[in-house]
């Protein structure tokens, strides 16, 4: 396995400067008052995709050679890497193939199409998505872009570690989505080496929490994936995962789920309160404050807020149901 350093993410930051914006840290003075402590929303979901995904995808995408940018790119994903990669192809000039699984919602689709890629919609889950991403690289020469398990994809994701240290030094705890752990290995790695005190906690959703499962079982595991709010968070590690098993298991400091009603919660709360619309998966952090699974009382805390895109039906659903 070849090592990621704290050079390469900063190699990263540096080549996706002038395709990625530096996201605001922003004090969330409701949450701050609940609960006894200094908490910050990372805004991810301010990005031009609307989700975290653009940083890996465009480091990858800038390290690709002539020959291989000539010939294009295929990934799969369960929506918002896919995003980022058809957006960052179309400003490069590239071919993009994205496969998606018939779970991922429609308006994901809908951007994807928009933006001018190929979408591929195949079988049930990510697994399958990914199989058919690999047997393009066979057939037509494309170079497959992961969403989490590669080296360059990680230092992209990581460069929020770099903001958050620049933003708020005296951080105490960061509290990350977690699904195929790219954007969790990132981020974690840059903050351990500034500083190994900070603690760094993982969570997802109660429904098909694959990395959960493969850290406490130590290999990579196949989970069935079920219908959740967090559907960014579904999908596979990969049974031959190089990077991101090792890597969540060896910085993560806890590991929260949540269910569906803390989810939803989230997202009302961050409608709500800040006046944002996020999807589930970046609704999990906050979740993990107001369930109280995660104690943060007179700590600095970062909270990611990974994305933004959501079925509008979704986001009336759940205003319904726990507003």
């Amino acid at each position: 396995m070849t090592l990621i350093t704290l050079p390469d993410i900063y190699h990263a930051k540096k080549r996706i400067q002038p395709f990625v914006l530096e996201t605001p840290l922003m004090k969330s003075e409701p949450l701050s008052a609940a609960h006894d402590a200094s908490i910050y929303l990372k805004l991810e979901n301010l990005h031009a995709t609307g989700a975290f995904k653009i940083r890996g995808a465009t480091n990858k995408l800038l390290g690709l050679t002539d020959e291989e940018k000539k010939h294009g790119v295929t990934t799969f994903s369960t929506g918002n890497h896919g995003l980022a990669v058809a957006f960052i192809a179309k400003k490069l000039g590239i071919r993009a193939v994205i496969c998606i699984s018939n779970r991922v919602p429609n308006a994901k689709v809908n951007r994807l199409t928009e933006l001018g890629a190929e979408v591929v919609k195949i079988g049930d889950n990510q697994d399958d998505a990914l199989a058919y991403s690999y047997s393009l690289q066979q057939k037509e020469r494309l170079t497959v872009v992961p969403p989490f398990d590669d080296a360059e994809i990680i230092a992209g994701q990581g460069t929020i570690g770099i903001e958050l240290m620049e933003q708020l030094p005296q951080i105490d705890k960061v509290i990350i989505p977690v699904s195929g752990g790219g954007l969790f290995s990132g981020i974690s790695f840059v903050l351990k080496k500034f500083n190994p005190t900070i603690k760094v906690i993982g969570v997802s959703m109660e429904k098909s929490p694959v990395m959960f499962e493969s850290i406490h079982k130590r290999k990579p595991v196949v989970l069935k994936e079920e219908n959740t709010l967090a559907d960014s968070l579904l999908g596979g590690i990969g049974l031959h995962n190089v990077y991101t098993l090792q890597m969540v298991h060896d910085l993560i400091d806890d590991f929260i789920l949540l269910s569906e009603e803390e989810i939803g919660r989230g997202m009302v709360y961050m409608l709500n309160y800040h006046q944002f619309i996020i999807e589930g998966a970046a609704a999990t952090s906050i979740a993990a404050i107001l369930s109280g699974k995660v104690q943060v009382k007179g700590e600095n805390v970062a909270c990611m807020i990974t994305g933004k895109n959501v079925d509008t039906s979704v986001i009336l659903n759940v205003c319904e149901r726990y507003l």
